[in-house]
C-alpha cells in the first residue's frame, strides 16, 4: 500500500518543536507490514494545505494527516479537508457529544474555541480520540483514504491504537503482518554496530531486515521480521545479540532505566542517587517508569557543597582539600546516600557539565561517579565534554549502566572505559 503523511504545524518548520509523531505513526503501521513511502511537513497554510491534500490523495492509498484539530485559529485541518473534498463543515453530534463529556468529565465550561473541534467536514466519519478533547476523523478524497489525527504525542498513540491500527488492518488485510526485535545498546555508534554486525552476518534472508535508531544517549538495533520469516530470524537475533552482548542495555519496548528498575526487582534489590552535575536527571529517568517505586528508594540533589555536607554528610575538609568535584567526595555521597535511604546499591555523580566552570586540572565535561554497595564501592573519573545537556545525559546513562553491571556481578569494564574513563 502506498501510505504518506502530512504533518502540519508552523511550530514544525520553525524548529521550534520536533517531529517525533511520525516515527510514532511508522512504528504503529510497521507492525501491519506497513510503510511510509513519504512525509511532507508545511506550515499552518489554509491554502498550501488544500493543496497539499489533494496532490496527495492523487497518488497514495492511505493519507495520515497530523496536527491542527485544536481549538485555536491556527489549527485548520477539518477546514482544509473540507475545501479540497469539496465539502462544508458542519458540527458533528457525535464530536459535540465527545467534547461535552471530555469538558463535564474536567468541570470546565464548553466554549466556542472548544466547540470549534466539533466543525468537520459534513461526509466525515470519526476517529475516536480516547485522551484529547478533538475527535480524530476521516473521508475518502480521490479514492485515498484520509486520515486526521492530533499533533498531542499522547493522544496520537491512544489513537493510533484504539483506532487507526485496527482500521488499517482490517482495511489491508492481505498486507503481511511484521514483528519487530529490538536492541538498545549504550556506548557504541551506528557505523561500529554496522561493521560489527557486518562481519558476522553479512547478509540476510528475505523477510528480514536490518535497522537502526540513533538517538541520546542510546541507539536502537531492530529486526523487521515478516511473520512468515519469524522462525529464520530467531536464531539470528540470538547471534546479534551475541555480537553486541558488551552495549546492551535493553530489550524489546523496555529501555535502559526500565530493564535495571526491573533487574533490581527481581533480585528484591533497591537503589538510591546522589546528584550534583545531573540536577536530578537520574532520579527523573527512573521515576517515569510506573511503580519505579518497587526498586528506587531516593535522589538526592545536591548542586551546592552545602547541601552535599548536609544532606549526605560529606566531610566538609574532604570538600575543602579536594573540590566538589573528585573521587573522595562522590565516594562519601555514595556513603551518604546509602546511610539515609537504606538502599543497597546507591550511585553519585559530581562533574563540570559546562559551557563555564572548568580549571586546568578539571576542564568542563569532568565527571567523577561512584557506585556500589555498602561493602564495596568503584568509583572512576570521565572526560565527556560537548554542550551541557549531552554531558549531563551520558552522564545519567553511564551511572544506570554501571549500576546495572553491578547488579549482574559484571566486574569488567564496559569498553566504553576507553572512550571517556580518564
Amino acid at each position: 500500500m502506498h501510505i504518506q503523511l502530512l504533518m502540519t504545524g508552523s511550530e514544525l518548520m520553525r524548529g521550534t518543536t520536533t517531529d517525533t509523531n511520525s516515527v510514532r505513526i511508522a512504528d504503529a503501521l510497521a507492525t501491519l507490514g506497513l510503510a511510509i513511502q513519504r512525509k511532507v511537513t508545511i506550515g499552518d497554510d489554509l491554502a498550501l494545505l488544500v493543496r497539499e491534500l489533494q496532490a496527495i490523495s492523487r497518488e497514495a492509498d492511505v493519507l495520515i494527516v497530523n496536527g491542527g484539530l485544536g481549538p485555536t485559529s491556527d489549527d485548520l485541518t477539518a477546514d482544509a479537508l473540507a475545501q479540497a473534498a469539496g465539502d462544508t463543515l458542519a458540527e458533528n453530534a457525535d464530536a459535540l457529544a465527545h467534547l461535552q463529556q471530555w469538558c463535564g468529565e474536567r468541570k470546565i465550561a464548553l466554549n466556542a474555541a472548544n466547540r470549534k473541534q466539533a466543525m468537520l467536514p459534513s461526509t466525515a466519519f470519526l476517529v475516536p480520540n480516547p485522551v484529547g478533547s478533538a475527535v480524530g476523523f476521516g473521508l475518502r478524497l480521490n479514492n485515498c483514504l484520509v486520515l486526521c489525527t492530533p499533533g498531542v504525542p499522547r493522544e496520537l498513540e491512544g489513537i493510533l491504537a484504539d483506532s487507526i491500527v485496527p482500521q488499517l488492518a482490517r482495511e489491508f488485510a492481505g498486507c503481511e503482518q511484521q514483528i519487530i526485535l529490538r536492541l538498545h545498546l549504550f556506548g557504541i555508534g551506528e557505523s561500529q554496530a554496522q561493521d560489527m554486525i557486518d562481519k558476522a552476518i553479512p547478509a540476510w534472508p528475505d523477510g528480514v531486515v536490518l535497522g537502526f535508531r540513533a538517538g541520546m544517549p542510546t541507539v536502537e538495533v531492530k529486526l523487521l521480521v515478516r511473520k512468515s520469516a519469524a522462525a529464520a530470524a530467531q536464531p539470528l537475533f540470538a547471534q546479534l545479540k551475541t555480537i553486541l552482548a558488551d552495549y546492551i542495555v535493553a530489550e524489546g519496548e523496555q529501555n535502559l532505566q526500565a530493564a535495571l528498575l526491573d533487574l533490581l526487582a527481581a533480585q528484591g534489590k533497591t537503589l538510591a542517587c546522589a546528584e550534583s552535575c545531573t540536577g536530578g536527571l537520574i532520579s527523573s529517568m527512573l521515576t517515569e517508569i510506573p511503580g519505579s517505586s518497587r526498586a528506587f528508594t531516593a535522589g538526592f540533589i545536591t548542586y551546592s557543597n552545602a547541601m552535599k555536607s548536609g544532606m549526605l554528610g560529606v566531610s566538609e575538609q574532604t570538600l575543602a582539600d579536594h573540590g566538589a568535584v573528585s573521587e573522595p567526595v562522590v565516594r562519601e555521597m555514595v556513603c551518604g546516600a546509602l546511610a539515609r535511604s537504606e538502599a543497597d546499591i546507591a550511585v553519585a555523580v559530581s562533574g563540570v557539565a559546562g559551557p563555564d566552570g572548568g580549571t586546568a586540572d578539571k576542564p568542563v565535561g569532568t565527571v567523577w561517579l561512584a557506585w556500589g554497595t555498602s561493602a564495596h564501592i568503584h568509583a572512576r573519573r570521565f572526560q565527556l565534554g560537548g554542550p551541557r545537556k549531552r554531558c549531563q545525559q551520558l552522564t545519567a546513562a553511564i551511572a544506570l549502566d554501571l549500576v546495572r553491571r553491578t547488579a549482574l556481578g559484571d566486574d569488567q569494564e564496559p569498553p566504553y572505559f576507553a572512550r571517556w574513563a580518564v
